[in-house]
């Protein structure tokens, strides 16, 4: 493992949401929508002139692993879309967003909050995975106390594994990307999703530093899990928080991805959408995402690997660092 990504894992690791973040989130609901995003918003251009050596591009995270050899079938890299749905708004907006996709000849990963502010969306589940998508668990209750304590966790753990055999899912991200990487052992997933390789406008802004996937082993016998960190800037980062009218930082980073041969992973949140084609404080328009979609199929076609989140984590731990349950039934 390369010195700068061991020094990143080991403080993703072990180290769990601070003080300031824990209490944050326990009077957030308490605190007006739009005053959250106006004071973010506050702070969000001086963190891009403090890191702009590192944010969007970490030049130091293009270390492929041990060994690697490359993606399959001679791909130059993989692109992976995940999504996860945090309101009933957000619920709406599924289907049109999964028929974009489709129509580009594209598919992605849904992740739904089991215990949030919506009901188990069955049928809509269903309805992804008729038409080739992924479903993934998202957090559970995504109130930003998921790693308040170990004990709590623990409890926490019992009730997101009965929603990960209910609905057939392998992999989990936590909301707000907080994570403590080393109690996710906890959870019976195939990978997990919660990191990045930089963002210094998340609660816990350590990335991993790296673009490609690693896998984060366990004590105890078993083969621990594989995490896959995005790589491209969240949209609500870009469009709503620092206000981007055009996708040029997506496709800066996808060309420098591309070119260093590594995972190019999004997080794309349909609630933060608008197919009208209008943008609001709260939405930008979907021609975003159309537009940087079809970048990526012209511009890169026959040269990129688009599988699911849960196919790319199997395939690594098969092929790339090969364990001993290559018999793995989620695989």
């Amino acid at each position: 493992m390369p010195k700068q990504l061991a020094s990143s894992y080991e403080a993703m690791a072990t180290g769990s949401p601070g003080f300031l973040t824990r209490a944050y989130y326990r009077i957030k609901p308490f605190i007006p929508r739009r005053l959250r995003w106006a004071l973010r918003r506050s702070r969000a251009r001086a963190i891009v002139r403090d890191c702009r050596s590192t944010w969007p591009i970490d030049v130091t995270s293009a270390s492929p692993p041990a060994g690697w050899s490359g993606w399959p079938e001679g791909n130059e890299f993989a692109f992976v879309i995940t999504h996860d749905v945090e309101s009933c708004a957000g619920l709406e907006k599924v289907r049109d967003l999964a028929q974009l996709e489709v129509g580009l000849g594209l598919r992605s990963s849904f992740n739904f909050i089991p215990e949030g502010p919506y009901e188990d969306p069955a049928e809509l589940r269903a309805w992804l995975e008729a038409r080739g998508f992924e479903i993934g668990v998202h957090d559970l209750n995504h109130d930003g106390r998921l790693y308040g304590s170990r004990q709590g966790f623990l409890q926490k753990a019992g009730r997101i594994n009965r929603h990960l055999k209910n609905w057939g899912s392998v992999g989990f991200r936590s909301g707000f990307m907080m994570r403590q990487l080393d109690w996710i052992h906890d959870l019976d997933v195939t990978y997990d999703a919660s990191t990045f390789d930089t963002d210094p406008f998340e609660p816990q802004p350590e990335g991993s530093r790296t673009i490609f996937p690693f896998l984060v082993k366990s004590d105890d016998p078993a083969p621990g899990y594989v995490e896959l960190p995005y790589t491209l800037p969240q949209d609500s980062t870009l469009f709503l928080l620092l206000g981007e009218e055009t996708t040029e930082i997506w496709k800066q980073k996808l060309e420098w991805i591309a070119r260093k041969g590594g995972l190019a992973l999004v997080n794309i949140h349909p609630d933060y959408i608008n197919f009208s084609g209008k943008r609001t404080s709260t939405c930008y328009p979907h021609s975003l995402v159309k537009e940087f979609l079809e970048h990526l199929c012209s511009r890169y076609r026959g040269k990129y690997w688009n599988p699911l989140a849960k196919d790319l984590a199997c395939w690594f731990r098969r092929h790339a660092v090969p364990l001993p349950d290559a018999d793995d039934p989620a695989c």
